[in-house]
This record gives structure tokens, C-alpha cells and sequence, in this order.
């Protein structure tokens, strides 16, 4: 039997291609690792605005008697009417505040140190020396405008002394 020479080549070209496609399956070239994604980092947030250039606000006020004297507070010291001290329901424990009373002009420094006052309408509850300093203890209850002077402070930070200098440096 004889097989034409152009079968044979048919044949020789299927059989080299089909050789070269198992070749190539066969032998995988190592594929470059994927470079890494990298994520653009957000922006930085916005540093809040100084503290001295936060607005004071009006709140309505009330004072703590000496009823309360020796409970603790929410910060864990007791109730000292004697001391600069006061309860807020909005200002973060340890915040220092300028409290001045526009009736008379009279202001002073105090450190939150409790949450209250559990009355409706009512924002910051002064300790007995602060109501006295800002004149509201014939009144009870007075309209006061608050400004916050820190940020959070260290507990550390925060002495009878320290508020009686700052006191007697308000104007």
C-alpha cells in the first residue's frame, strides 16, 4: 500500500502540532507575583477647632446644698460643697469650665465631676461655693453662660489649689 506524500505530510504537520500543544501544556512559565495593592490612605481628620475659639453657651443652672456632702460622685471623689466643682449632663467628666452668671458679671472656674442635674430644663448643677461666687443662691436657679477651657485632662491635674488659683485669675 502506498500512502501519498501529501497524507503523509497531513499527517506529520497534525502530529508536530499536537506535540508542541502538549509541550507548551506541559511546561508552565512561573508568572510574575501580582504587585501588591496599595490601598491611598484617607486624609487626616480635621483638628478640632482651640478650645478658646469654641463659643460658650447658655444653660440653665442649679446648685447642690450641703445636703449631698460626702456622696460620691460620678467620678468616684465625694461631694465637697466647699470645692469649684459641678454636674453635667453634656460636658465629659474632668472638663474645666468658665461659668459666668451675665446678670452680674461674676465668673468662675469649675471641674465636671458628676452628671446630673436629674431635673428637665436644666444643664449644670454647681456646687455650693460656685452658686455663691456667681451670686445665684437667693435665686436657686439662673440662666449662665458656660464656655469649656480644656480638653480632658489627667485626674492628676486636678487639686483644689489648681481651681483656687485658676478662680482667682478670673477676671
Amino acid at each position: 500500500m502506498r500512502i501519498s506524500n501529501w497524507k503523509l505530510n497531513i499527517g506529520v504537520a497534525i502530529m508536530l502540532t499536537s506535540l508542541l500543544l502538549l509541550a507548551s501544556c506541559a511546561t508552565q512559565q512561573p508568572q510574575p507575583a501580582p504587585a501588591p495593592v496599595v490601598a491611598p490612605s484617607p486624609p487626616p481628620p480635621a483638628p478640632p477647632p482651640p478650645i478658646s475659639a469654641q463659643p460658650s453657651k447658655t444653660v440653665r443652672a442649679s446648685y447642690q446644698g450641703r445636703q449631698a456632702a460626702g456622696r460620691p460622685t460620678a467620678s468616684g471623689e465625694p461631694y465637697d460643697p466647699d470645692e469649684l466643682t459641678a454636674a453635667s449632663k453634656i460636658y465629659p467628666i474632668g472638663s474645666i469650665l468658665l461659668v459666668t452668671n451675665p446678670a452680674n458679671g461674676k465668673s468662675v472656674k469649675v471641674r465636671i465631676n458628676d452628671r446630673g442635674p436629674h431635673v428637665r430644663g436644666r444643664s449644670l448643677d454647681l456646687s455650693k461655693r460656685a452658686a455663691e461666687e456667681l451670686g445665684i443662691t437667693e435665686k436657686g436657679v439662673a440662666r449662665l453662660k458656660v464656655k469649656r477651657l480644656n480638653s480632658k485632662p489627667a485626674k492628676s491635674e486636678f487639686t483644689k489649689s489648681t481651681l483656687d488659683s485658676a478662680s482667682a485669675s478670673t477676671p
